[in-house]
């Protein structure tokens, strides 16, 4: 798979993060012509490029993508609120944008988004099930066995992470990071404090598909790594 075309080089660290957390393969470039020369044998597989820090080299380098000089699927621009009016005109050099500071999961949805419609990857099911659990994202909601989990709107975003990551292992900070947002300034105590509001409404049958991982934060539902019988 080639990587996404992200800029500039080095790009901001929430970015970065992000895209790492995501297991996403991507290369920063600090301008047009490096973009140009390190373009992979089919091309970029979508680009970001923040607007915000460098507004000229941004524009620039989305204006290269769009001639087909440097090959890519999908450019999603990052820029202030304040940049919304340098979008006028400019449509046709980008696909999506999304506005800064960003919030882990928008962002996520968007650069899959802007994939999906590049061809790059299934769009996700609208319904997650595991071990008689369900997640709709098109309509925020969430079952046990057909039963209706009464969710604050921070609850489910945290279930809907943990259920689509299933015995993957986060911090607390990680936590905070992917479902509350870089901005967010609570402490492990709030990640805490959710995991045991969602056990107590999933009940006691389920309650134990989020696991505490002691000394490292949770994971929900069983570790590729399960330990078998010989």
């Amino acid at each position: 798979m080639n990587p996404i075309l992200v800029f500039p080089d080095p790009p901001p660290p929430q970015l970065a993060q992000l895209l790492d957390l995501g297991d996403h393969m991507w290369k920063a470039v600090g301008n047009s012509s490096i973009a140009m020369a390190q373009a992979p044998e089919g091309g970029w597989a979508g680009a970001i490029i923040c607007a915000d820090v460098d507004p000229e080299g941004a524009f620039g380098l989305c204006r290269l993508l769009r001639k087909g000089d440097a090959p890519v699927e999908g450019v999603l621009l990052l820029i202030s609120g304040s940049q919304l009016a340098e979008l006028e005109h400019r449509e046709d050099l980008f696909d999506d944008f999304c506005l800064t500071p960003f919030h882990p999961a928008e962002l996520e949805a968007r650069i899959r988004h802007v994939q999906f419609r590049a061809g790059r990857g299934a769009r996700p099911a609208a319904i997650t099930t595991y071990s008689g659990l369900e997640i709709n994202t098109e309509t925020y909601q969430a079952a046990v066995d057909g039963r209706p989990l009464d969710l604050t709107y921070m609850e489910y975003e945290l279930l809907r992470f943990l259920v689509t990551n299933p015995g993957k292992v986060f911090t607390r900070e990680q936590l905070l990071s992917r479902v509350w947002g870089y901005d967010y300034y609570g402490g492990a105590r709030t990640v805490d404090v959710h995991v045991r509001r969602l056990r107590a409404k999933l009940g006691e049958e389920q309650a134990n598909l989020i696991q505490t991982v002691r000394s490292v934060g949770y994971r929900f539902g069983q570790s590729r790594w399960s330990k078998t019988v010989s």
